[in-house]
């Protein structure tokens, strides 16, 4: 069984560090020695996250993103948190192809990705005061190798 494990990271909101918090979350969950599938997952759920925050959440202003992640016998928890605008109406933004910025060439999926790749998914936020996401990755590939 794998040791519990955990990382913090905090970063300005510039869109070039999407990808820099993407690798070093998929270096954190290497430890529980995922399939390729699995890391990819994990990376391009983060990928969104990140991206919200920067776009929608801060609308590419200045601002920190931070990212806790926690491992746990064969799961990883992600929790990626802005202080910036907040979300209206979560249930609404979490639909398909919704976007609060249809001028920009995005696809409105973020969340829908978020949901597909990753096994839990939890989004709270409060106007003024930022969004939480919460994602849990159960890693079936090391349980089956017990």
């Amino acid at each position: 069984m794998a040791e519990s494990n955990y990382m913090r990271l905090e970063f300005p909101s510039r869109s070039n560090n999407e990808a820099f918090a993407r690798v070093v979350v998929a270096v954190f969950a290497s430890q529980l020695d995922p399939t390729i599938e699995e890391l990819t997952d994990i990376k391009t759920a983060v990928s969104e996250a990140v991206t919200n925050a920067i776009i929608h959440g801060y609308e590419n202003s200045d601002g920190v993103v931070v990212i806790e992640s926690k491992i746990e016998g064969n799961k990883i928890e992600i929790k990626v948190k802005d202080n910036g605008k907040g979300i209206e109406d979560i249930k609404k933004a979490m639909e398909p192809f919704y976007t609060s910025k249809p001028e920009l060439e995005r696809s409105g999926m973020g969340f829908t990705v978020m949901e597909t790749f990753m096994d839990e998914l939890e989004v709270t936020s409060e106007l003024g005061k930022g969004t939480s996401i919460r994602m849990v990755k159960i890693f079936n590939s090391l349980t089956n190798r017990e």
